[in-house]
């Protein structure tokens, strides 16, 4: 059972996406939902029980690098000095990537999973660390008009709110 949403955003674009999100809530959804800023306090996020759902949005921008408020909860993730179990019996997580593959060298052949290794790489560290996945990430490119992010969402709440039911 899920007590809440937390829209947890690193960049511009990002903060857009998030309050897509936000505005795609399904009315009949009861799950309370908020955004936040990735930089503010990571090491808070770790307080969060299993009844939480983070939902990362986070922008990957030139050389693969996330932006400036993205980094703070990415950095926060990626320390060594974590127990591979540091995420047991904490919050659920969800991550939804967005990249430009513009910024890359060879634009003709690449797609969305080429341009976001900051999402990518958040992903697969929550797990590493004993997160619990709640659904698939998401992975998006600005040259397409990022027109994976509308499934995804939908996706996201469609799983929301089957947790919810159970």
């Amino acid at each position: 059972m899920l007590s809440h949403v937390i829209v947890v955003h690193g960049g511009e674009l990002a903060q857009d996406v998030a309050e897509q999100i936000v505005r795609q809530k399904p009315a009949g959804c009861g799950v309370p939902v908020v955004t936040r800023r990735a930089d503010e306090r990571p090491k808070a996020l770790l307080d969060l029980g299993h009844e939480t759902l983070l939902c990362f949005v986070l922008q990957t921008i030139e050389n693969g690098d996330p932006t400036e408020d993205g980094g703070a909860c990415v950095r926060f993730f990626k320390r060594k000095t974590h127990a591979s179990d540091l995420l047991q019996d904490k919050f659920q997580f969800a991550v939804l990537g967005l990249g430009d593959s513009n910024l890359l060298l060879d634009r003709q052949t690449t797609t969305a999973k080429d341009c976001n290794q900051v999402a990518q790489a958040l992903d697969a560290r929550l797990s590493a660390l004993g997160g619990q996945r709640h659904c698939e990430l998401g992975l998006a490119d600005e040259r397409t008009g990022l027109t994976e992010v509308e499934p995804w969402i939908a996706a996201f709440w469609k799983s929301v709110s089957e947790k919810e039911s159970s």
